[in-house]
This record gives C-alpha cells, structure tokens and sequence, in this order.
C-alpha cells in the first residue's frame, strides 16, 4: 500500500524551529521529487518547497527562502524540512507531496502552528 506520512509539526515559539520528515511506505522516493505544501485557515494551498530525485535541485517560496531548508535521505526513504525562524504567518497544516510516474501521492499533512 502506498502511503506518504508527515510528521514533526507542533507548536512553536515565533523566532523558534521544526524539522518535518516525510517517510514513504509501499514505495521508493528514490526516483521521485518531493514536495512541501502548506495551507492555512481560509486560504489556498501553496507551495513551499521541492527537491529533486537526486536532491541536487531545490526550490523554494520567497516567503521562507533563507529560513527552510529541504533535503533527503533516500536510505531512508525520508524528505525533511528544517523550518527556522518561524513566524506566526508560518501557521498551517503541512503536507508532504510525491510527483510520481504514477501521478501525486499527498501525505495527511501535519499541523504546525507558530503562537506566542
């Protein structure tokens, strides 16, 4: 069964950080590139943060380029996104996306939430 899950959201300081992990199951991301997606209250999804199959191409949103970072670990199967200096318009529900031969398969997403 193919399944993408998320995981590492919570509640977070402004100015504070949070590592999401994206793990596959029932499939390899090897040859895959991942992406991050976000969606907060009354608004659109949008896109966040993508890397290639290889890892050696990266994109980011300008609203959070400096301050995320995305990587992975093809070993183990897993995309992260270090989330730094985090500010309350970071504030949604995070999903993790695999753009696959197949087509996207989107993980349930995981909520962060930057409150003082």
């Amino acid at each position: 069964q193919v399944k993408i899950v998320e995981s590492g959201g919570g509640l977070v300081q402004p100015g504070g950080s949070l590592r999401l992990s994206c793990v596959a199951s029932g499939f390899t991301l090897d040859n895959d590139g991942i992406g991050w997606f976000r969606q907060a209250p009354g608004k659109e999804r949008e896109g966040v943060s993508c890397i290639g199959s290889s890892g050696g191409t990266t994109w980011y949103a300008d609203s959070v380029k400096g301050r995320f970072t995305i990587s992975r670990d093809n070993a183990k199967n897993t995309v992260y996104l270090q989330m730094n200096v985090l500010k309350p318009e970071d504030t949604a529900v995070y999903y993790c996306a695999a753009i696959r031969s197949s087509g996207i398969s989107w993980g349930q997403g995981t909520q962060v939430t930057v409150s003082s």
